[in-house]
């Protein structure tokens, strides 16, 4: 390779997304250090820190730079704006909602290749719901799953005694579910604090034997308002807010988060993921546990995946080193690390079945049910455009939630503005 064609390569590698296949010279460049992008509150990028330390420790020639946002939207940002200017992470963390706009643009570097030829993890290793969510093409793994999580219940032991509420077991149906939100609401307490979102009216719509979209592989609208069947479960979620008032009114939950009124001791329920639950081992006042999500009447156990994965940068010189925090993050000692630190489902599965995920001691005491929840666990479509007709439709729920437009109006609304985004889907 002749000097100006080394100079002319190394220029283009920081300035398109996509690399070119030139290396610094005929043989791939020595490691030289990462960049770590995932996002997360304090409490769970402390779990991550320690994943960090066990891996510099265990490679003392590859410096890793843990580079946290707050929030998935920040993430979002981010990653787009590094893409666009040409200097991506060689590392980072997103979900299976939110991957799909990258795979399809190119921008990630496919993991299946690595797994494949890897000594130190094997695909047999990991939860297949989770390693699916991650094969945007349907075949090959596109990035790969940390966690195996579900949506369950973060219920208040001491306010279910106080109200002598039975505590939530699994099989318990809507009317329970409905029944424990109301004896918990009143003195300035709710019963249920919930998100108007796709992800967290998902389960309820299939639980009662609706769908989301007219076809799961290559979806062209949302059906929240003519299927029958998600329309009646649809109806049931808004009605918590608007008719039972279970739910804290918009301007209080504007002004205090359900997760900080559940830290408080003033919220009965909660719905979230186990991301939660670094931030809730914090609480001291009361004793709380996890839940499976309630049944429609008549209907299935149903829950939705939630699970992010690392992902490489596709362009980078050498993608060895990102290969090889990769390959320890999943490894026995890496998920073990976050699984500890309360944050992940792992999706090694020995990891999954071992004291550090179901020690009892530690809360939530019921760690169990995210287990059980995997024979049930659904996952939303894999499209290029799925995060932005999520963002879109989140923002009408909302909308409809809070009844500050008509719930029929606020649904065909809803549906219209999501059309055209399926339209501009690019493949899987």
């Amino acid at each position: 390779m002749t000097p100006h064609w080394r100079r002319l390569c190394a220029t283009l590698l920081t300035v398109l997304l996509v690399g070119t296949g030139c290396t610094s010279g005929d043989r791939a460049a020595e490691p030289t250090g990462i960049t770590v992008v995932l996002f997360g509150d304090a409490e769970e990028i402390a779990g991550y820190r320690d994943l960090v330390a066990g891996f510099s420790t265990a490679n003392p020639d590859l410096p890793v730079t843990l580079s946290p946002v707050a929030s998935q939207d920040e993430l979002m940002a981010r990653l787009t704006t590094s893409f666009a200017g040409g200097r991506p992470p060689d590392v980072f963390l997103l979900n299976y909602r939110r991957y799909g706009q990258f795979a399809a643009q190119g921008a990630i570097e496919p993991a299946q290749s690595y797994l494949d030829t890897s000594e130190a993890i094997r695909e047999s290793d990991f939860s297949p719901q989770a390693l699916d969510a991650f094969r945007f093409d349907g075949l090959e793994l596109t990035c790969l799953p940390q966690n195996l999580s579900s949506l369950v219940v973060y219920y208040n032991a001491d306010l279910f005694a106080a109200a002598g509420v039975p505590t939530p077991t699994a099989g318990w149906s809507w009317d329970d579910f409905l029944a424990a939100a109301k004896a918990l609401t009143g003195d300035g307490r709710y019963g249920l604090g919930v998100e108007p979102t796709i992800p967290r009216l998902a389960p309820f719509v299939w639980s009662n034997g609706g769908e989301l979209v007219d076809d799961e592989q290559r979806p062209t609208t949302l059906t929240l308002r003519a299927d029958p069947a998600a329309r009646a479960a649809v109806d049931w979620f808004v009605d918590l807010q608007l008719r039972h008032g279970v739910v804290p009114p918009d301007a209080q939950e504007q002004s205090e988060s359900s997760e900080a009124r559940f830290l408080r001791g003033t919220l009965g329920m909660y719905l979230n993921s186990r991301v939660a639950v670094p931030t809730l081992r914090t609480v001291s006042g009361f004793t709380w546990d996890v839940a499976p999500l309630p049944v429609a009447p008549g209907g299935v156990p149903a829950s939705i995946l939630h699970s992010d994965a690392y992902c490489m940068s596709a362009g980078l010189a050498d993608h060895r080193p990102a290969w090889r925090f990769i390959e320890y993050a999943m490894g026995t000692a890496g998920q073990r690390a976050l699984a500890e630190s309360g944050r992940t489902v792992p999706s090694r599965l020995d990891v999954a079945d071992s004291a550090a995920f179901l020690d009892p001691s530690k809360p939530p005491r019921s760690s169990q049910v995210f287990l059980d929840a995997a024979p049930h666990l659904r996952a939303t479509p894999r499209t290029g455009t799925w995060s932005r007709v999520e963002k879109e439709a989140n923002s009408l729920l909302t909308e409809v939630f809070y009844g500050r437009v008509d719930r029929e109006q606020g649904l065909r609304q809803l549906e219209e503005r999501v059309r055209p985004l399926f339209a501009l889907t690019v493949g899987r």
